[in-house]
């Protein structure tokens, strides 16, 4: 399926897994821990099963159903680790999400927002959690990575699933100043060079510097 946008042309294959074109990276500002106001959801749209919208303070999401079918598992696995995030003890691939986030800066006391839209619960999962869960899929999930959340995880690193949700769902994200989401450019270093710990980056180590 092609969707057509004034400003990118972006294709989805039917699958509802892989995106294959995306558009321009933005620049990624610095997030802090997740929010928890009385938000609703300012539009939305769904792309071969896969739903996306943007929050009435900008916040840009995916709902259960999108991110199940992005990383290549089923909704019930998504609807999991919600359940179980705040669970005593941690399951392993909670405490795997959350170093995820804590490695970018990033905190969430819940992985989705829970919104009342046209009567009925929306489960709304910001884009950088969605992309720790993607990353989890890919990477760390042992013999339950799937290579679809691998694919997409490469495609849509940094800021790249935001600018996808916005292009989609026709929102000008330049009315908010002061929200953009996304792991930023160091990730798809780590991608690229294979690097397990994004602390390097920052510890102005000629020994690891020097190697590239």
């Amino acid at each position: 399926m092609t969707i057509d946008s004034t400003n990118d042309l972006k294709e989805i294959t039917s699958d509802a897994s892989q995106i294959k074109a995306l558009a321009p990276m933005a620049t990624d500002k610095g997030v802090g821990s997740q929010r928890s106001l009385d938000l609703g959801i300012e539009t939305e749209c769904e792309v071969n099963g896969i739903g996306m919208g943007v929050l009435d303070d900008g916040t840009p999401f995916l709902n259960q159903r999108g991110l199940a079918a992005l990383c290549g598992v089923e909704n019930a696995h998504i609807g999991y680790i919600s359940s179980q995030w705040n669970d005593t003890p941690q399951k392993p691939r909670i405490e795997s999400l959350k170093k995820i986030l804590s490695e970018s800066g990033m905190y969430a006391e819940k992985p989705h927002i829970e919104i009342m839209h046209r009567g009925r619960v929306n489960y709304c999962y910001p884009a950088q959690i969605c992309l720790a869960i993607l990353e989890y899929y890919a990477f760390h999930a042992g013999s339950n990575c799937q290579p679809e959340a691998k694919s997409n995880f490469r495609l849509l690193a940094g800021s790249q699933l935001q600018e996808m949700i916005y292009s989609n769902v026709g929102y000008d994200p330049d009315k908010w100043d002061g929200y953009a989401f996304g792991l930023g450019i160091e990730r798809m270093a780590m991608l690229k060079y294979k690097i397990n710990d994004i602390r390097l980056f920052y510890q102005s180590d000629l020994r690891f510097l020097e190697q590239f």
